[in-house]
């Protein structure tokens, strides 16, 4: 999903950073609610959590370059469904820009799209999950119809979001690219249900981690 150098130049990167500036904020906003219900350590360690395993994500898991993009398995709805949207949020900035600063500096022109790129789909992602999961249903017993449902419009959102950026940049001349990197996504789509549903059912069986402020009080409740 990133957004690879050259792609979008000049005084249009001005946009990326404004798009992430307004994520940034929605995310703080989701934060003080986090930190409100759960605490500060709370917070923090689950930010942690996320940052590391976004880390791991771009950095260790394979990618692979198709398109106007690079494919990777960003386990978006894994990362909400067992932290929360303010951790999963935090960690995903941070992990990218971790990535960023250390391994690929020539990726931080283009951090504001690529962070726009994760967040906002997040955001989207948690909206989804209000309206497809019973209220008072824990995350732990979820199907696979609704993880699919997530993963799709998180995956979905990155896909658009590559799409805007790619045509912002280049024009029409985009369209082979974006298309074929659509495609590969699909694959990530249907994949990422079955990764939940793994991660969640260890999880349903570490019921030790209930109310250790190291996971979304929604996993269990």
């Amino acid at each position: 999903m990133h957004i690879e150098e050259g792609v979008v130049t000049g005084a249009k990167l001005i946009l990326g950073y404004a798009t992430a500036a307004t994520a940034g904020l929605y995310a703080l906003r989701l934060a003080d609610q986090a930190l409100r219900a759960q605490g500060g350590a709370s917070l923090a360690a689950r930010g942690a959590l996320a940052t590391a395993a976004t880390f791991v994500f771009f950095q260790v898991l394979p990618t692979a370059p198709v398109g106007v993009s690079e494919v990777h398995l960003i386990l978006g709805s894994t990362l909400f469904l067992i932290l929360g949207a303010a951790p999963a949020a935090i960690g995903l900035a941070l992990g990218l820009l971790i990535q960023g600063l250390f391994f690929a500096p020539f990726d931080l022109p283009q951090y504001g799209m690529n962070v726009t790129t994760l967040l906002v789909p997040l955001f989207a992602l948690q909206a989804v999950a209000g309206r497809v999961i019973a209220p008072g249903t824990a995350y732990v017993d979820l199907r696979y119809g609704q993880a699919l449902a997530l993963s799709a419009t998180y995956q979905g959102g990155i896909v658009a979001w590559v799409a805007f950026w790619a045509f912002y940049g280049q024009g029409a001349g985009a369209t082979a690219g974006v298309l074929s990197f659509g495609a590969a996504y699909l694959l990530v789509i249907v994949v990422e249900p079955l990764v939940d549903l793994a991660v969640l059912a260890g999880a349903k069986a570490a019921r030790g981690l209930r109310g250790s402020g190291l996971v979304t009080p929604r996993l269990y409740a």
